[in-house]
C-alpha cells in the first residue's frame, strides 16, 4: 500500500467522567450537568480515505454491535460536515470498534468527533473554524467535548465547556460487564436526587495522582445510585476495583455501566488489570493512561 492510497487514521478515546453533578432539570426534559470529563489512552480508531460516496465499515471487538447503515453517529458526522461545509465529496470510512457499546465512556460521540477529525483532514478544511460552528453539539451533547478531546469541565447539557486545570500523570483501568446500559434508563431511575456544582479551584495544582484522588473524593457520580439500582453489578466491578492494590479511587463513569480505578503507576495498573481479567473473564478490562 502506497502513501497515496493510505488511510488516514484518528484515535478515538474513552471519556471518562472523574466526576457527574446532576444540577437539576430543564423544562424540555435535559439535565443540567457539571462534570469534569477526562480521557483514557484506550479507545476506537477512525480511518478515512476518498471515496465517491459516503460508505462505512466497522471492525473490532464489538462491530457486531452496530449498524454501518442509517443513523450511526459516524456517518451522520461526515453527513453534516458535507452539508456546513458545502463539499460535494466522499469518503470510505472504517470504525475500528474497541471499546464496548453503551458502556458510559462516549464511543460514539468519541467516534463522531474523531470522524469530524479526520474527515476536515481528509477534506482539507479548518477544524478550528467547524468547531465554532453548533455542528458537534447537533450530533450529542458530549460529541464537543470529544472533538476537544482534553480534560475540561462540562456544564449545561454538554455545550458549556472551560478547560481544566493541568493534571498530574495517572493511570486508569477501565472494566466494563460487557452488558450494555442505555442512558435513557439510568437518568430515568434519578429522580430529583439533584446535586450543587462542584467548584473548579479544588483540581488547581495537584501534584500527584494521589492527590488528584483525594480532590475527586469531593465529588462524586450522581448516576452511580440509579444506575446501581438498574443494574446491580456495577457496585461489584467498583468493588474489585477498590480491591486491587494501587487503586486511590474507584468510581463509575458516565451513565454507566463501565467503572474506572485511577492508579499512579502504570506498573500497579496493568497489574490490577491482568488480576482483574483472571478472576473475571467476562469482564472487558483496559488498563490506559489519562492523557
Amino acid at each position: 500500500m502506497t502513501s497515496a492510497t493510505a488511510p488516514l487514521s484518528v484515535f478515538a478515546p474513552a471519556k471518562i467522567n472523574l466526576t457527574l453533578h446532576v444540577c437539576g432539570r430543564r423544562a424540555d426534559g435535559y439535565h443540567l450537568l457539571d462534570s469534569l470529563v477526562v480521557f483514557a489512552g484506550a479507545g476506537d480508531w477512525i480511518r478515512v480515505r476518498r471515496a465517491d460516496d459516503i460508505r462505512l465499515d466497522i471492525t473490532g471487538p464489538y462491530s457486531e454491535g452496530l449498524s454501518g447503515e442509517g443513523d450511526n453517529l459516524v456517518t451522520r458526522a461526515a453527513r453534516h460536515l458535507l452539508a456546513v461545509t458545502g463539499r460535494k465529496e466522499g469518503a470510505h470510512i472504517t470504525l475500528e470498534k474497541n471499546l464496548p457499546i453503551a458502556s458510559g465512556i462516549g464511543g460514539g460521540s468519541s467516534d463522531a468527533a474523531a470522524t469530524l477529525i479526520a474527515l476536515s483532514q481528509l477534506w482539507d478544511e479548518n477544524l478550528a473554524q467547524l468547531a465554532d460552528t453548533d455542528l458537534a453539539a447537533k450530533l450529542g451533547a458530549d460529541v464537543p467535548v470529544c472533538l476537544r478531546r482534553a480534560p475540561a469541565f462540562m456544564r449545561g447539557i454538554g455545550e458549556l465547556l472551560t478547560p481544566a486545570p493541568d493534571l498530574p500523570s495517572a493511570w486508569l483501568v477501565l472494566v466494563n460487564p460487557n452488558t450494555p446500559l442505555a442512558t435513557k434508563t439510568v437518568f430515568g431511575a434519578l429522580g430529583g436526587r439533584y446535586s450543587a456544582p462542584q467548584p473548579e479551584a479544588i483540581y488547581a495544582g495537584l501534584p500527584t495522582a494521589a492527590d488528584l484522588a483525594r480532590a475527586l473524593k469531593n465529588g462524586r457520580n450522581d448516576l452511580a445510585a440509579p444506575a446501581e439500582e438498574v443494574m446491580p453489578g456495577i457496585a461489584e466491578m467498583r468493588a474489585a476495583l477498590e480491591e486491587t492494590q494501587g487503586c486511590l479511587l474507584a468510581r463509575m463513569s458516565g451513565s454507566g455501566p463501565t467503572c474506572f480505578g485511577l492508579y499512579g503507576e502504570s506498573q500497579a495498573a496493568h497489574a490490577a488489570a491482568a488480576a482483574l481479567k483472571a478472576a473475571r473473564p467476562g469482564w472487558w478490562v483496559a488498563p490506559a493512561p489519562l492523557l
